[in-house]
């Protein structure tokens, strides 16, 4: 992709996060419960992947070949609805019933709910596990696809992480990708001080992974990174995504605080007017 065009469809995807990250924050306080700030970090990222990177296709969501995309930290299913909503995999009405008793979208994301969930989640740290699997299926049954997992800078405090890390180096699996949403906070505060695991690129060189980093609010960078580690064919790559979480909505941003809180009609009505203002 030439420099003008890259340019061009980087705004493209821009604005369409923007209205992801609307979705979110609508969804999690009609719902009055769930993950609002993990969702609005990585909205940029997922914006990429869904509308530009994987393989897929929403009228054949069950396709052979496609992509399969595992959302490991799971409670941040909100932003995960949104874009298939938005990709034209479910009505965008059905957002509004986040969390409600019978709804298929629950807390977590459950395969055979919505179409385009690929792998149910619960304990951090299992999607690596499912995604290394993924990969390792692909490779036995001669399929191209690539697998990408969403993984938390927090998530990776679990040793199950690194078990996984270990057998897709193992098995040399080139059709993986875990992108490391580094915002640098947890449900508990700074990620440091919970359970410091810098330096992360260099642990996952030492399992043998190559390891890039990107912006993850830089559209063009996220376009760029996510195509080279497409690409990178000969073993398992991280990308380590510098992103900020509760992006777009200032003061959510940067704070633990929202990791897990619904806001309230004052507090909507603040986050609305900043996103539909162009923040986000």
């Amino acid at each position: 992709m030439d420099a003008t065009v890259l340019a061009r469809r980087a705004l493209e995807l821009d604005a369409i996060a923007g209205d992801l990250r609307f979705h979110v924050v609508d969804m999690v306080h009609e719902a009055q419960s769930g993950h609002i700030s993990p969702g609005l970090g990585a909205a940029d990222i997922m914006t990429a992947l869904f509308f530009e990177t994987m393989r897929i296709d929403p009228k054949n969501p069950d396709m052979a070949g496609r992509d399969r995309f595992v959302l490991s930290k799971g409670h941040s299913c909100p932003v995960l609805y949104a874009v298939l909503a938005l990709r034209g995999y479910f009505p965008i009405e059905e957002l509004k019933t986040l969390r409600r008793l019978g709804s298929r979208l629950q807390g977590h994301p459950v395969i055979g709910t919505v179409p385009g969930i690929d792998a149910t989640s619960g304990s951090l740290g299992l999607g690596a596990s499912q995604a290394v699997g993924m990969a390792l299926e692909g490779r036995m049954q001669g399929q191209s696809y690539t697998v990408w997992a969403l993984l938390g800078d927090g998530e990776i405090d679990e040793g199950v992480i690194w078990e996984a890390s270990a057998a897709a180096a193992k098995y040399k699996l080139g059709n993986l990708v875990f992108i490391v949403d580094r915002n640098g906070l947890q449900t508990d505060g700074p990620c440091e001080s919970v359970m410091p695991m810098e330096p992360i690129d260099r642990k996952f060189e030492a399992f043998n992974w190559k390891v890039l980093k990107m912006d993850g609010h830089d559209m063009a960078d996220i376009l760029t990174t996510l195509q080279a580690a497409r690409d990178y064919r000969s073993g398992p790559v991280c990308v380590i995504a510098s992103t900020v979480k509760g992006k777009g909505v200032s003061f959510m941003e940067n704070t633990s605080e929202w990791h897990a809180k619904a806001p309230n009609d004052e507090q909507y009505a603040r986050a609305v007017a900043e996103l539909r203002g162009g923040r986000a």
